[in-house]
């Protein structure tokens, strides 16, 4: 099998994160969630261009699950990034959060999920699998502005390195 020279699983990943800010531009053109929809975020905090405040670094040195129900403001859609403010125990905040920094994507009112392979800032992986399938709805918010989401999902899981040549 030849060496892939287009980078197919790159570009699949490009358009799955399309996805998301296609449905982030939506909901940030209108200013509101439309019917029951709301998302679950999980992203590295130590990604290249992420901000965030100090605080919440400290607390989530490595990846953080934003909720984006009833109560975000300033949402802005760039190509590469988005800005939302948030409160997290009554403070708000505001967070830069590039779209190649996240790691997972859930609207459980629809059971839809995407997940990216990201490797941590310390790692050093050439690759990225990407996952999309529907889910049960178990993720529950902890607390405002975070979710739990550590338990497994089922459903039927869709792998692009399955036609990924392995080096």
């Amino acid at each position: 099998m030849g060496h892939d020279h287009i980078r197919y699983d790159i570009l699949a990943q490009d358009a799955l994160r399309g996805v998301i800010r296609k449905v982030l531009s939506e909901v940030a053109a209108t200013g509101r969630l439309p019917g029951d929809h709301h998302f679950f975020i999980t992203f590295l905090t130590g990604a290249p261009g992420v901000r965030i405040s100090q605080q919440l670094k400290a607390k989530y040195a490595e990846q953080m699950t934003i909720v984006i129900q009833h109560q975000f403001w300033d949402l802005k859609v760039s190509e590469s990034q988005f800005e939302i403010g948030l409160s997290f125990s009554d403070t708000p905040e505001k967070l830069v959060i590039p779209f190649n920094a996240i790691r997972g994507f859930y609207d459980p009112s629809v059971n839809f999920e995407l997940e990216f392979d990201v490797p941590l800032v310390e790692e050093q992986e050439d690759s990225a699998e990407i996952t999309a399938y529907p889910v049960d709805a178990t993720a529950q918010p902890t607390e405002e502005g975070e979710a739990k989401t550590d338990e497994k999902k089922e459903g039927s899981v869709v792998s692009l390195d399955a036609f990924r040549k392995k080096h």
